[in-house]
């Protein structure tokens, strides 16, 4: 499951961005804008699809939204007031252009483009069955699933049909489609993933992963998308829907430890405060004598802020990123692997040398960069390194969209915390406890009955069922497909 980052495998890794816009002359140019800003959120490939009225036009790339979207003449070659847009990393399928998304398929209703963030937890299982149907898949990834359910569903709209085929699938996801005569937006039962809803002053109307990529193109945010709710946006408005069962909400709270851009605001709370009152938690918790507390550039720093000012330790930028590296920059032979870290940080000696110092990070995965940035602080001249990490032990893998080892290589699965200690290196490690992650975001504390955020990665509770996972074959229901819902 896990990508390749050879300078940094330490961190849990993006999963995907979507975009939408109705009702706009620019929409290609307005969806590379806010692309643009959930570039964060998946670097190996970005796509963009529009519809002018009469026809489909679509560009898809590998690499990075500036690269693909860049010039004048590729968003001349999309145009129409309507359009989809998608920013990958991969969770599930190879890194190729088939997988690109918006995948788009032409439908006995017209045509459909459709982005996705987030992972189904049935995907195979539904695939295999579909394969035996006779069914014809492109690309490798979950996402056609959908398409395929889509495709085969017996009702007449496309609202209709995507309701059909999304009752039929498990996972997390949060959906941007572009039909001939729509956007729609749709966010899984449990609200896992995110999915927000703006507008420009002249009345188009925008889809989005994120806050941020409402900002970048001036538009005012008007809420979330609920939960399991399928938003319509033609001519006539926006229309909602709300066609499954009511589930209490489960919003993936490693969104606010570290997916989002601190500058966005996720279910009505800032990022960055949320980050900062993290490291404030992580201070009443683990505080320690020190000199100064250090970020690791650029996740850890709102937490060491915070961490810093409820301390009452100076904040240093005691580590320098170099924001120019690319995750394919040089290719890491083992005669200089140890060196890949220093491609992304350097030590900033003047504030380490002969120094305590707390070093303040977001997550743990593997272990290997951590170990690799406290090798490093101490040949800086640090007296001490004391390690302190704003989420609990990551001890679980992620099956809803974000991209994480296999359980036996996450290093809180191996390894107790003082053993994780002694393995990087460092003095003394400390995670923020969950309690105090939830205090952070607002809870008194985490409800073990009713949590109230996916924290699977952390406490192995997975709120939606692993169908693939447990080799079970699943319930593809042909009731659904033949009577309806």
């Amino acid at each position: 499951m896990l990508g390749t980052h050879p300078f940094d495998d330490d961190h849990l890794h993006e999963e995907c961005g979507v975009f939408g816009i109705y009702g706009h002359p620019g929409a290609a140019s307005l969806a590379a804008l806010g692309l643009h800003a959930l570039q964060h959120r998946g670097q190996e490939a970005a796509g963009i699809v529009t519809y002018d009225g009469e026809m489909f036009y679509s560009h898809r790339g590998m690499g990075h939204v500036a690269d693909n979207f860049g010039s004048e003449a590729v968003i001349k070659r999309l145009p129409g007031p309507m359009a989809v847009g998608h920013v990958r990393y991969s969770t599930t399928g190879e890194t190729m252009l088939r997988n690109v998304q918006p995948l788009f398929a032409d439908f006995e209703f017209g045509g459909l483009a459709i982005g996705h963030n987030g992972n189904l937890t049935n995907a195979l299982t539904i695939r295999k069955q579909l394969v035996r149907r006779g069914c014809l898949f492109q690309s490798t990834t979950d996402t056609e699933v959908i398409v395929h359910l889509i495709a085969i569903s017996l009702y007449s709209t496309v609202e209709e049909r995507m309701i059909d085929a999304l009752r039929q699938v498990e996972g997390a996801y949060s959906l941007v489609a572009l039909a001939t005569n729509a956007v729609i937006g749709v966010r899984d039962p449990l609200g896992i993933r995110p999915l927000v809803l703006g507008r420009l002053a002249g009345g188009a109307w925008i889809l989005a992963s994120e806050t941020c990529a409402l900002d970048i193109v001036g538009a005012d945010f008007v809420r979330d998308v609920d939960p399991g709710e399928l938003v319509i946006i033609d001519d006539s408005g926006l229309r909602s829907i709300k066609p499954f069962a009511k589930a209490k909400r489960r919003f993936c709270i490693f969104e606010h430890i570290y997916f989002a851009r601190p500058d966005s605001v996720m279910e009505g709370t800032s990022v960055y405060e949320v980050r900062k009152q993290i490291g404030r938690e992580l201070a009443k918790e683990s505080g320690i004598d020190a000199d100064v507390v250090i970020p690791v550039p650029d996740s850890g720093v709102p937490a060491a802020l915070g961490y810093a000012s409820q301390a009452g330790i100076p904040f240093e930028l005691g580590i320098i990123r170099n924001h120019y590296v690319g995750r394919t920059f040089i290719e890491p032979t083992d005669s200089i692997r140890h060196l890949g870290v220093k491609l992304k940080h350097n030590a900033n000696r003047a504030h380490i040398t002969g120094k305590r110092v707390i070093l303040v990070d977001d997550s743990i995965v593997r272990g290997t960069t951590s170990t690799k940035i406290v090798e490093m602080v101490r040949q800086a001249g640090a007296r001490e390194v004391h390690m302190r990490i704003s989420s609990p032990p990551t001890t679980h893998s992620c099956f809803y969209g974000i991209d994480t080892p296999e359980r036996e290589k996450l290093l809180a699965y191996r390894y107790d915390v003082a053993g994780m200690a002694k393995l990087i290196g460092a003095d003394s490690l400390a995670f923020v406890s969950l309690d105090g992650l939830y205090r952070a975001v607002g809870e008194t504390a985490r409800d073990p009955k009713q949590p109230q955020f996916c924290d699977a990665c952390f406490t192995g509770d997975y709120p939606v069922l692993l169908t693939d996972q447990e080799g079970g074959e699943g319930q593809l229901s042909l009731t659904l497909m033949t009577e309806g819902h």
